[in-house]
């Protein structure tokens, strides 16, 4: 399965992904400088869901080009199913 994305679908995945690496960057200047642990870890989960927000849109992307091919054979869309219900399952 191709990462095949509308540009502007792209630019909010990619967005989100760079906020995360930020505050992956933050997070990691805190524990050297021996902030609280609340704070690190309330930053820590707030990468978690920007992590998990970048990966479901990328699936439900995957989920809607599925849906526009409705023409493609059954064996074919229920291997295409399994595969995107193992993905969205790994983020949960």
């Amino acid at each position: 399965m191709e990462l095949d994305m509308a540009a502007d679908e792209l630019k909010s995945v990619l967005n989100r992904l760079r906020r995360a690496q930020g505050q992956l960057a933050g997070i990691i200047r805190m524990i050297e400088e021996g902030r609280d642990c609340e704070d690190v870890i309330t930053q820590m989960a707030a990468v978690s869901r920007a992590l998990d927000r970048a990966g479901f849109a990328i699936i439900a992307t995957g989920l809607q080009h599925c849906m526009a091919d409705g023409g493609s054979e059954p064996a074919d869309r229920d291997q295409m199913r399994a595969r995107l219900e193992k993905l969205f399952l790994s983020l949960a």
